[in-house]
């Protein structure tokens, strides 16, 4: 394990019209708890935050920039962002949008993270303990939250994966019009 960073910590709530205050309140406290961290919320439709440096909204350029550059990045449940933070060289910690709050209108964001999570593409982080547990985790450099991007290519392997499917859909609809023309 490396030495603890004193480096970037980026949040990104995304441009959703729903406020995302749980996240952007979690980030401000854990900034609170760590001076001399940088931390930097981009806050959408949320409350902005009062000790981190907050952006209602970040330009794509300067998103892209400060992931990066970033330590850790914390994200939405959206798959954009989180293939923006993959390709940037993270496994993001991902704090999805609940309905129940008023942060979205379904829970797609929950299953979809839960889903990814499940598969090792991200750190699913669904309360306040484990979202500051992980964000302790990553800033310690621990493996598990950076991908080498000299060795691992998450769109080709995201290419390869879904030919593999369609090539599976594609020979089970051949045998089933092979058997249907038989009758």
């Amino acid at each position: 394990m490396s030495t603890p960073s004193s480096g970037l910590v980026l949040v990104v709530v995304g441009t959703d019209h729903h406020p995302f205050d749980r996240v952007v309140g979690w980030a401000d406290e854990w900034a609170v708890s760590h001076p001399g961290r940088r931390v930097v919320v981009q806050y959408g439709t949320s409350r902005p935050p009062t000790t981190a440096e907050g952006h209602d909204l970040l330009p794509f350029g300067d998103l892209t920039a400060l992931m990066s550059e970033a330590t850790v990045v914390v994200c939405h449940g959206g798959p954009g962002t989180i293939m923006g933070a993959r390709e940037a060289g993270h496994v993001p910690i991902v704090v999805p949008r609940r309905s129940d709050l008023g942060e979205h209108v379904d829970d797609h964001q929950v299953r979809f993270a839960t889903r990814v999570a499940e598969a090792g593409q991200v750190h699913l982080a669904t309360d306040q303990p484990t979202f500051s547990s992980l964000l302790e985790r990553a800033e310690t450099g621990e493996l598990g939250f950076r991908i080498d991007l000299m060795t691992e290519d998450p769109a080709a392997e995201a290419v390869a994966r879904f030919a593999a499917s369609v090539d599976a859909l594609v020979a089970d609809r051949g045998g089933t019009r092979r058997q249907r023309s038989r009758s």
